[in-house]
């Protein structure tokens, strides 16, 4: 446990173009199990307790900073600390001591606190480290901590050059290693956790380099001139600090997000059928005994309670699943709330607005929007249920629609309890439709329908006697060609 009641303030670094991205999109917005990479920096932060959270925008500021006070930078449902959030813009890219120096400038007055350094394109790095992280850095009453990884092979990394001691002697660059210390597998990760002299020293930083710029790392030098040490805490997953430069790198990053989801809701609990194939995001929560068929996706904030079932290649984006639903392969769920012991689909379409009740069935090519279905509503087959509100019970006949956009204007309709709506037929919204009521297969309803009546709302039929048989007989030859059964009929008929 962490027992140092100082503040911890963070700074994260994401105001780099990322030009091999190839992308209008900053690289920082590119997302990764669900969030955008730099909130996922964010949301460490925001776990770890932080104080103050200063996102070090640039490239693209405007749609970093956008994002991050949109929906896609909102704190989890349920989060107890919410750090204030603030943003610095690096107008000139100089350098990651220029940007830090823009970071901690923005935090006023920090005299107190510790101050924490990520970077907006490392989703991977787990809380959990960054709170190991921190405990050992107190613990230890340390200046400075580099958290550090190690590889077979380093190559492009800046080694953790050590001295007898074991404290953290100097930082090389890989074009300035020495012969004997290629050797050297143990890499600077570029995540810095500092004392309240962070910003101080940071504004001591040159940029006498052959670059011009300020470098993060020159840090190292400025402690030890304050005659501190400095320690290094090293991963145990060196994969944890990966960055993504290109889609490639990004692709990385998604498939070993997407194990260490699929992993945790397994361990918690949960079948999934065929982990390679199917893709949770980072916010979706899921109950014990649920069912993931090959190929499910969901997405957002889905919620899914226990005993829930997803068929194969179903995706569900912000829904609330019940306890006991089963979605049938090929349905696609959004903005949605299905109540206990529901099934839907095959090949339904739940829209934004949807809310049914316990043990609704919504069948096969079925698609409502806005739409709330009390308990027990069967909707079989091939129907639209757009802005319309029905009540327990009813019977949804295939090919209904109810009619609710006028071309200029949505309106609502509302079907009570026990209605039976006969297939083909068609609510002219607005509508009432009382409860018991009939509507006879193939109406077109364009008045109310009382309780307990029944609506017949169709033209009255006529039979032509000999119609088929001058209707083909018109164009034999045609016929002959084309329909030989009916051509053979004919010739019987005569």
């Amino acid at each position: 446990m962490i027992e140092d009641n100082r503040p911890l303030d963070v700074v994260i670094l994401a105001a780099g173009q990322g030009t091999r991205m190839r992308s209008a999109l900053p690289k920082v917005l590119h997302p990764v199990g669900g969030r955008p990479m730099v909130a996922w920096a964010v949301k460490a932060a925001r776990e770890l307790g932080a104080r103050n959270v200063v996102v070090v925008t640039g490239h693209g500021a405007g749609q970093v900073e956008a994002a991050l006070t949109g929906p896609q930078g909102a704190p989890d449902p349920g989060a107890v600390h919410q750090p204030q959030l603030v943003f610095a813009r690096q107008d000139r890219q100089q350098g990651t001591g220029h940007a830090f120096v823009c970071g901690i400038d923005a935090l006023g007055d920090h005299a107190d606190a510790d101050v924490l350094v990520l970077y907006g394109d490392t989703p991977l790095l787990r809380t959990e480290t960054l709170r190991a992280l921190l405990e050992d850095h107190r613990t230890r009453d340390s200046a400075l901590t580099i958290l550090t990884g190690e590889l077979p092979d380093a190559t492009g990394y800046g080694r953790i050059i050590r001295d007898l001691e074991g404290n953290v002697e100097r930082i090389v660059e890989q074009k300035d290693l020495k012969p004997h210390e290629q050797i050297v597998r143990e890499f600077n990760s570029g995540v810095y956790l500092m004392d309240s002299r962070a910003s101080g020293l940071a504004h001591r930083i040159t940029n006498d380099n052959a670059a011009g710029e300020y470098y993060l790392t020159d840090l190292l030098e400025l402690y030890h001139a304050e005659g501190e040490q400095a320690h290094a805490f090293k991963l145990s997953d060196p994969d944890e600090v990966l960055g993504a430069n290109d889609r490639r790198g990004l692709a990385e990053l998604e498939a070993i997000l997407r194990r260490r989801i699929n992993m945790a809701h397994m361990q918690a609990g949960v079948t999934l059928q065929d982990p390679h194939s199917i893709r949770i995001e980072d916010g979706v929560a899921l109950g014990r005994d649920v069912i993931l068929e090959p190929g499910v996706i969901l997405r957002g904030r889905t919620r899914l309670a226990d005993g829930v079932t997803v068929g194969a290649y179903s995706v569900v984006t912000d829904s609330v699943l019940e306890a006991g639903v089963v979605v049938k392969p090929h349905s696609v769920l959004e903005g949605a709330h299905v109540g206990a012991g529901s099934d839907v689909g095959p090949f339904a379409r739940l829209r934004p607005g949807s809310v049914l009740g316990p043990g609704v069935h919504i069948g096969n090519f079925v698609e409502t929007k806005n739409a709330h279905l009390d308990a027990g509503v069967k909707a079989g087959h091939l129907a639209y249920l757009g802005d319309v509100e029905i009540g327990a019970e009813t019977n949804v006949g295939a090919g209904t629609i109810i009619a609710n956009f006028d071309g200029v204007n949505k309106h609502r309709s509302t079907v009570g309890a026990g209605v039976f709506i006969g297939s083909n037929s068609t609510l002219i919204a607005p509508r009432t439709v009382g409860d018991a009521a009939f509507i006879a297969a193939g109406s077109a309803v364009h008045d109310d329908v009382p309780e307990g009546a029944m609506a017949i709302a169709r033209g009255k039929q006529r039979n032509i006697e000999g119609w088929s048989r001058r209707y083909w007989g018109g164009m034999a030859d045609k016929v002959q060609r084309k329909l030989p059964w009916i051509a053979g009929w004919l010739e019987r008929r005569d």
